[in-house]
Parts: C-alpha cells; structure tokens; sequence
C-alpha cells in the first residue's frame, strides 16, 4: 500500500492532493517527503477572510513536518499560493495542515503536545529529535485551540491561590473546583487587587453572579474583591492555609525555643524534632513517634504550641455551626491568656476571619478540603517539567496544558 494512499485515508485535505511519496536527504538525514498539489480549477483561500480569490503569485516550496514514520522522519512539500484578496491584499493561502508561518503540521504538533504531558519538555524534544522552541511553540498551539474552544457553563465553585516562581515573583490561580470538574480556569501575572479584578472582568458579571462558592485564602485585598465580586458566593478560608499558620507558629516557636537551649549546652532535647511537631499523627514515621513521646514529656513551650494545635483539629468535627463558633471564641480566649507570641498571632487572625473560617460549616462539605492545595501540588510539578521556561506567558502555557483539561484539536491519530 502507498503511503498517499494511507494519508488519504486518514489525513485527506480538501482541494489538495498527495501526488507522490519518495526519499530524500533533509539536512543531513534520510527523510520521506510527500509532494502535495493544489486540485485542478480550485482556488486559494485568504487566511483573514476566508473566501476563495484569484491566485497572484506561487512562492517556493516549503517543507512541513509531519508525525516520523517508522525511523524517517516525514515531511510535506508544497508551493503556497498568494490569494489576491479584494479586501486583504496579497496574502499567503490558508494550508488546512499548518498554522500561520509555523513548519510544523498541526497533526504533529498535536502529537508532540501530548507527548509533553507525559516527559517533560526537554526530554520530548530529545526523543523526537527537535528542539524545545519546537514543543513549545506545540504545547502554545494546543493551548490556545483550548482555551478558544473550552466550555465555561456551569461553573459553581472556584478557588483563589498564588504560587511564586523564580524568587518574590507570583502568579495568581483561579480554579474550577466542581466535583465533575476540577481545572485550571484562570492564570495572571503578579498577586495584587488589579489581577484578581482581571479574572472577574473575563470571567463576566453573569458567571460571576452564579457562583455559589469561593475559597481562598486569608489575604485581605482578595477577600475584598471577592466580596464586591462573587455577591451571591459563600468565601470559604481554605483549611489548609488555616492549620499552615498553626504549623509556621510552632515551627518560629520551636527555633526560638531551641536557640535558648543551645546557650546552655550543645546537646538539648529539640534536635531533630522539626518534623515530630509539625507532621500529623497518621503521617509520622516510627522515628518521629519516638521522638515526640519524648517531646510531650517535657515542659517545653513548642509542646504548648504543638497542643493548642492538636486542641483545636476538634473544630473541624463539629456538626452545628453555633457549637462551633463557641469552641472558636474559647479556644481563641485560652490562647490568648498563653505567653505565645506567636500562638496570640493565630489567634488574633481566626477571631478577626471568624464569620469566613464558619462559612466551612455552612457549605456543609460541598466544597473540597485540599482540592486547592492539591491542584497546587500538580502545579509545582508541572514547573518542572516545562524547566527552562523564559517568561512568565510560558510558565502560564506549561500550566494551561497539564491542569487546564482543554479540548485538543480534532485529528484521526490517537497518541499516547
């Protein structure tokens, strides 16, 4: 069988035709080119407009890559029309294989696009034999087919963080956290009132008015925003930025606490005990067992830090939310009678965030614990495996392409 009778069958373009497949030296290595030709008595169309016009010119060939074959790699060879448009001028025809000025088909930048949610970037382009601009330009052309062509009806519940790259620099993610879909929706650069506003200015007042909740985290231009916003919302303070502002008391507390002793002898009791006071109780290895038995032993202000925080973990227990503002008052005022300074902080903040920390009562379990932190994770990840990113719009592409659950561009190959 020819391999243009195999294109025909499943990359078969209209008013084009494969005339002839044959082997040929492309830059120094053995490749399969095919020799595309434009139909008898078809005209070119204008890539702005879209209607068929007179041809004014045919330029040289060009070379397109296509998906490798076997251990060729392949490519399509054609002589591009000029379309003499009324309206547009001379331009360049629209090719139904490539986008633009871009030599690579859509096919095989679908192809290469997949491959880099699986291997990092890097690693795709050496597997491929191509370079990084190359899967770049790839993962930026899928992208952008996804985000032109993703559905956003039904969206109910999102969640506002930020991440920080390359040093003080942040990044602000806004996600769909509905239990049938949980994605990357938004990303901007910088954390400040303006980019928060940006997402609801493209996410649109009529969205906006049918959000029924919003997480976030306790930083209060956000909090304000999403008050003007989301009027309809119930904010939900993320738990897990909550019980992180336990962890940072007690880890400041113990390296206070730990310092002191280190005056009066080498050895003392708070040496590797970081981990045994900030890790759950289901999280900690034997070691760490060991060693925070030997800690609740002692009369030490970390251990006082470490209980107030296992004290209050029975806040998220209770089932009415009266009962639960009353252990949050009580709680707050125990704390507050400690000689803890850094305990006293929490504190102060859970008092001031009451109303917002109760509305975790109020959603009743309909938003996810974590979902935030988790997609977060999935983030860090994905920084990685897009490393070498020059600018912040690549970093935001390598995120869109691996948390954005984005439509691919419709092709008959099935990849990875």
């Amino acid at each position: 069988m020819l391999i243009t009778t195999l294109l025909n069958k499943i990359e078969k373009f209209k008013s084009f035709v494969y005339e002839k497949a044959h082997l040929e030296r492309i830059s120094g290595e053995e490749a399969i080119v095919v020799e595309i030709t434009p139909r008898k008595n078809t005209k070119p169309i204008c890539r702005i407009c879209m209607k068929q016009c007179g041809t004014h010119a045919t330029e040289k060939p060009r070379l397109f890559e296509y998906v490798p074959f076997w251990k060729w790699k392949v490519y399509f060879r054609y002589a591009p029309r000029r379309a003499n448009c009324a309206v547009d001028g001379a331009l360049v025809e629209l090719l139904p294989w490539a986008e633009g000025k871009e030599r690579k088909t859509k096919t095989y930048q679908t192809f290469l696009a997949k491959w880099a949610q699986r291997l990092s970037w890097l690693e795709t382009a050496r597997v491929f034999h191509t370079s990084w601009d190359s899967v770049y330009r790839s993962v930026k052309f899928v992208v952008e087919y996804g985000l032109a062509h993703r559905n956003l009806d039904g969206i109910r519940q999102i969640g506002i963080d930020e991440i920080s790259y390359g040093g003080h620099k942040y990044l602000t993610l806004v996600y769909q956290l509905d239990n049938g879909l949980r994605r990357l929706l938004w990303s901007g650069p910088k954390r400040r009132v303006k980019t928060l506003l940006r997402f609801f200015r493209w996410f649109g007042k009529e969205r906006s008015a049918l959000l029924e909740y919003v997480s976030s985290d306790m930083w209060v231009p956000y909090l304000k925003v999403i008050r003007k916003k989301a009027v309809n919302a119930l904010n939900i303070l993320d738990r897990f930025h909550i019980m992180k502002k336990f962890n940072e008391a007690i880890d400041e507390i113990r390296r206070q606490e730990a310092k002191e002793l280190l005056q009066h002898s080498k050895e003392h009791i708070l040496v590797h005990s970081r981990w045994a006071l900030l890790k759950n109780k289901p999280n900690l290895t034997d070691n760490q067992v060991v060693k925070l038995k030997e800690l609740l032993r002692h009369k030490l202000r970390s251990v006082k830090g470490y209980l107030l925080r296992e004290d209050f973990q029975r806040f998220w227990q209770y089932r009415y939310i009266a009962w639960a503002g009353k252990f949050l008052d009580d709680w707050t005022k125990r704390t507050m009678y400690s000689k803890l300074e850094p305990m006293k902080k929490v504190a102060r903040m859970l008092r001031n965030h009451k109303e917002l920390i109760l509305n975790w009562f109020r959603a009743d379990g309909k938003i996810s614990n974590g979902a935030v932190e988790g997609l977060n994770l999935k983030v860090k990840l994905a920084m990685r495996k897009a490393y070498g990113f020059r600018n912040v719009e690549t970093l935001q592409i390598a995120l869109y392409h691996t948390l954005g659950k984005l439509p691919a561009p419709k092709t008959v190959h099935r990849f990875c």
